[in-house]
Formats: C-alpha cells, structure tokens, sequence
C-alpha cells in the first residue's frame, strides 16, 4: 500500500465526473442529450440511481423512488442503469489517472483523489495537472469532469463540488483560513441535517462558528466526532492519498418487488448471503469477522444489526443463518413491512488473526 507525500507538502485533486451515469447515457444516446434523464427502473421498486443536469431543477436527486421523480418530472426519460458500461467508462478514466500519478485512491466509479504532489509528467501546479487531466477524459471519454485542488483530501473534495459542472477550484494553503470561515457547516463531510439541528441549537451554522465553540466544548458535546469536526474547521485533515484501498464491508442488497414483514425476509436474506458470499470468495484477500444485516422500512427508514461471532463464517450457509438470526435484534414492530433486504461482512483482518482470535475464545 502506497501513501501520498508528508501532510505539509501535499497537492491533493479530488476528482469528481459530472452526473456520471446520466451522462454515459447521453454520451451514446445523441436523442438524450438536453433532455431530463433519470437512469432507474420506472417501476414502484425502484430508486434514482442518478440524474441529468437538466433533471436536477426538478428536484430530482440520487437514491429519491422513481416514482417520486417521475411525479416531479413528467417528462423525464427514464433509463435502465447499465453498471457493466459503467465500470468499463469508470476503468477508461483510471488509466488515464494514472499517467499523471500512481497515487490515486478511487472513492466509486465516478470519484476518486489523487496526490499531484510529485506527478509523472512535468506540470508547473497542481491546477495546470488537474486541467490537464480534465481535459483529457474530455477528448478521450466524451464526458465531463469537475476538480478541487487543495492542500488535503477534505478540502480538495469540498472544492470539486463548487464549480461544477465542468469546472475546477483551487484552496492554496494560505487561502484556507479565509475559505473556511464562512464556510457553511452542511458542506463539511459528515454533517448530515439532524447534526446540522444540533449544531444550530448552538448557533453554529458555518466553520468559523465552530472555531469560536472550540475543541472542548465540541468533544464534550459530540465526542470523538467533536474532535474531528473542531480539526475540520481548522482546515486540518492527515490523511494520506491510499492507492490500495483495502475492503471495508462487501454486501449485496435488493428492493423487494412488494414490503413484507420480517417474518417473511428469510428467503432474501438467503439470497442477498449468497451474493456477498460469492463477492467475498472472489475479492477478499482477508478473513471477515462480522455479519451486517441491512433493512430498509416502508417509510424508507434504513436499520442495520450486525454480530461478530466467535469464528469467523465459513459459508453461505452460515451467513445467513446468523443475517436471519439477527432479524430478532431489529426491536421493531413485528407488523412492520420492509421494502429493501441487505445482508454484508466487515472486519477484515489477516487471516492469521483471525485464527489467533478464535483460538483466545
């Protein structure tokens, strides 16, 4: 696993394609193009898997029931997503990362960092290297690209959203102070609305606001998140470019065709166990020790239940015998219906943890 340069010296570029999937369809569909295009099934089941730019100022947005943005939008053009041209568009894009630096850490298919500090070919500025490569997935792939440059992974990822699409924004180390303080708080990763509620309580709505609270008062408040959010106002974030980014969690989920209660999940829970199984004999090169079971409600509320056993699974069947079993943590309502069943493993270790662990048991 390869890191990028020391914190103080790195020229980071967050790169983020510009609605990405909307737009491979409008790529090579000529009679999309300018047109509000929602890539989903246009069924009861189904969820927006993303939107054109020109669907947008509808109010349609990813993960909204197609339902919904078909309401929205009457004459949307509906597409079927197509993940295998997807990846294919998504590997395209990769390479050509990779000519400009082996530092490149993919987020999803259509976002990734990169650390430019020592690039491959010779640039005066991390901007000229980010234009550079914006302008190649252009003239390569058709499709457009957004990037922030910044000093750090944080801030780099922040800027790439603020002159899209087709655009870029640089933070130069000595600017960040400045950008920061007005910065509003829903923009820093992690603060969703109910955070955004809780911080407001306190009259906090922008960075500078949660510089004034200060560190203690936010990790009395918050915790460990406290610290991170007070180190984010400060412009602070270590984390190094990873261009090998080890498995967190491998899952498979699915919509089911109607909401049924959990009474009735084990037949999907079955079967989404045997899709990660399958996913983790072929991808993981290490031992995963937690079993996750994901719901989604009819109101669209997600739960997730998880259990680490004492040894690790050693099957499908296992699996899902132990996703099944934690349907009776789920605390719920027994009548409550659900629309979506996920099952996935987490906590990858090496294997030869895994054995020490179960052998302390």
């Amino acid at each position: 696993m390869s890191a990028s340069a020391p914190n103080h010296l790195r020229k980071i570029v967050h790169v983020d394609m510009d609605a990405f999937y909307a737009s491979v369809e409008q790529r090579d569909d000529p009679a999309l193009r300018g047109k509000p295009v929602v890539v989903a099934q246009r069924s009861a089941r189904a969820v927006v898997t993303a939107a054109s730019y020109e669907a947008r100022p509808f109010g349609i947005h990813s993960a909204m029931p197609a339902l919904r943005a078909a309401k929205l939008c009457p004459e949307a053009i509906f597409v079927p997503p197509d993940f295998a041209r997807y990846r294919a568009v998504s590997a395209q894009i990769r390479e050509i990362f990779f000519r400009y630096t082996p530092h490149v850490e993919p987020l999803s298919l259509d976002e990734a960092y990169l650390d430019v500090t020592e690039p491959l070919i010779p640039s005066p500025s991390a901007t000229e290297t980010a234009r550079a490569i914006r302008s190649a997935i252009r003239e390569e792939t058709g499709l457009t690209a957004s990037a922030g440059i910044a000093p750090n992974k944080f801030l780099a990822k922040i800027a790439s959203d603020w002159r899209k699409p087709d655009g870029q924004f640089v933070i130069k180390p000595h600017h960040v102070d400045r950008f920061l303080v007005d910065l509003e708080v829903g923009k820093i990763p992690g603060v969703g609305q109910v955070m955004r509620s809780k911080l407001a309580e306190m009259n906090v709505t922008t960075a500078g606001d949660l510089r004034a609270v200060g560190a203690a008062v936010l990790v009395e408040r918050f915790g460990r998140w406290g610290q991170r959010l007070s180190e984010l106002a400060e412009g602070i974030d270590d984390r190094p470019v990873k261009s090998h980014r080890e498995a967190v969690q491998i899952s498979a989920e699915d919509t089911l065709r109607e909401d049924l209660p959990l009474s009735e999940l084990a037949p999907h829970i079955q079967r989404m166990a045997d899709k990660t199984w399958s996913n983790y004999q072929r991808k993981a090169e290490r031992v995963a020790c937690t079993i996750v079971l994901k719901l989604k409600t009819s109101d669209f509320q997600i739960l997730t239940r998880s259990y680490t056993p004492v040894a690790p699974p050693r099957s499908a069947a296992e699996l899902a015998e132990i996703a099944c079993a934690l349907r009776d943590r789920v605390g719920r309502d027994p009548n409550e219906r659900y629309r979506l069943v996920g099952v996935g493993l987490s906590g990858f270790v090496a294997d030869h943890e895994a054995t020490r662990q179960t052998a302390l048991f």
